[in-house]
């Protein structure tokens, strides 16, 4: 089952990469960044990490039980999971920094109540979800200075 949390997570990351590489020379390359945008390299080992993180988090909740106290934290990291999944379509797919801002602070407090719910099950789980919420929230401060300077 670990494996198979991973590969979920990791399986978000390529389909956002589908939608994300493409755009990278093209519409990324041409709109206004701000000065502490990192280089676009960064992005897929920071993210590659972080995608591996929420797989083994995940898992460390799906093996507690009882399942009823289990399913609800699982369905709020599925929720999350899809937040996170549409914001490459959203943001490089449309090229539409406002509807990636929509979706990446949804994604961000859907993090945090993820994070709340699985440190009541597994502290371990809850801490691994913890720099993916630092990292959203830069990439959230990322995504509005975009919105801001090209919209």
């Amino acid at each position: 089952m670990l494996l198979a949390a991973v590969a979920l997570c990791v399986a978000v990351g390529i389909v956002g990469a589908l939608f994300t590489t493409p755009q990278i020379p093209t519409w990324y390359a041409g709109i206004d960044k701000p000065s502490w945008t990192p280089p676009s390299w960064i992005f897929g080992p920071v993210w590659t990490t972080l995608y591996v993180m929420m797989g083994v988090a995940a898992w460390l909740v799906w093996r507690r039980r009882p399942w009823s106290a289990v399913w609800p934290a699982l369905l709020l990291f599925g929720i999350q999971l899809i937040l996170n999944a549409i914001w490459s379509p959203l943001f490089f797919g449309l090229e539409s920094p406002l509807l990636g801002l929509i979706d990446i602070v949804l994604l961000w407090l859907m993090i945090g109540v993820t994070i709340y719910c699985f440190a009541r099950l597994s502290l371990g789980g809850a801490l691994l979800l913890v720099p993916y919420l630092l990292w959203v929230s830069y990439a959230a401060c990322l995504n509005f200075a975009i919105w801001r300077l090209n919209g």
